[in-house]
């Protein structure tokens, strides 16, 4: 993405735009699924993934003006530059936005998350978050065990999930542990 500092809304495409394959988030430890969102409550490419990974609690929540208490404020902490010590798990079920994330030279890459899209960012990697310029997304966040929101703003490269993540980074080229779901 570019180095604009417009709207954090906006796509940011650099000029000549510029697309990153699948296979290089891959490489950033970042998963992905597309699903339907339209019958979540029983796809079984859903359970598949989450008795695969381990993803015992889930939640929904909608990140719009209407609906967050301190919506303001909660954007734009989503997207102060962080990082978990856990994976972050996150299944659009409506709207869209983004996921900003660093790649290995520390330069902006943006991942448009749109309904049906399941991502995970792996623990340790910076990320922010924004919605588009439609101002709506209603995402299923999913955790293994009990739920941990601490965002851990940057820098923070001492926390051993930063160090395990660049650890990772450096020996594979991939090894995401994806599960298949079709």
């Amino acid at each position: 993405m570019d180095d604009s500092q417009e709207d954090q809304r906006l796509p940011h495409h650099r000029e000549p735009k510029e697309f990153i394959p699948l296979e290089k988030l891959s490489e950033l430890g970042i998963i992905s699924w597309r699903l339907n969102p339209d019958n979540w409550e029983k796809d079984e490419n859903l359970k598949k993934i989450r008795e695969a990974r381990g993803y015992t609690y889930m939640d929904i929540c909608d990140v719009c003006p209407e609906k967050l208490p301190n919506y303001e404020t909660k954007i734009k902490n989503f997207f102060e530059e962080h990082l978990h010590t856990d994976e972050e798990i996150r299944y659009c079920l409506e709207g869209s936005g983004y996921f900003d994330v660093r790649d290995e030279n520390d330069k902006w890459i943006r991942v448009a998350v749109k309904k049906g899209g399941m991502i995970v960012l792996p623990a340790g990697m910076y990320h922010r978050f924004t919605l588009d310029s439609d101002n709506y997304i209603k995402a299923m966040r999913l955790f293994v065990g009990e739920p941990v929101w601490t965002p851990y703003n940057r820098p923070h490269d001492h926390l051993p999930a930063r160090k395990e993540y660049l650890d990772k980074l450096v020996k594979t080229e991939g090894g995401n542990q994806a599960v298949e779901a079709h």
